[in-house]
């Protein structure tokens, strides 16, 4: 990936995660209204989860919540694509970030299965922010 951002090669976005009261709802809105496309889901109830394409790679990532939500939405956390995800905690941390999951290696039980690396850290205000490394072997 060839990103424009110099410090942590980021390429974008790679998606936002929001808490919706309704996924089927929620899912006919984005894709019947606004044109995304349903790409992979994972989980069952109420952990399962859908990313939905915007069009140009980058994501949404819905779940359903019992929770209330807030007026204007939730976005509980904002994913960063990356190269080297290890790399961009510790320029993170060395900036004052909490991290609050250090990189791992996950696969995303979707159809097919997709795995990355991934690690999140707080910004400055207590914002989450994830980062996302595709396909690591």
């Amino acid at each position: 990936m060839t990103g424009k951002d110099r410090k942590i090669k980021a390429g974008g976005f790679h998606h936002v995660s929001m808490k919706v009261s309704d996924l089927n709802r929620s899912i006919k809105f984005y894709t019947e209204g606004l044109g995304f496309v349903a790409k992979v889901s994972w989980g069952e109830g109420p952990k399962k989860r859908v990313l939905l394409d915007t069009g140009d790679g980058n994501y949404f990532e819905l779940g359903e919540t019992s929770d209330p939500i807030l007026e204007g939405g939730s976005f509980p956390h904002v994913a960063l694509r990356t190269d080297n995800c290890d790399a961009v905690i510790e320029a993170a941390r060395a900036v004052g970030a909490v991290v609050t999951k250090e990189p791992k290696d996950i696969t995303l039980p979707a159809d097919p299965p997709i795995k990355a690396r991934v690690a999140f850290f707080k910004g400055p205000d207590g914002e989450l922010i994830e980062l996302f490394q595709n396909e690591v072997t």
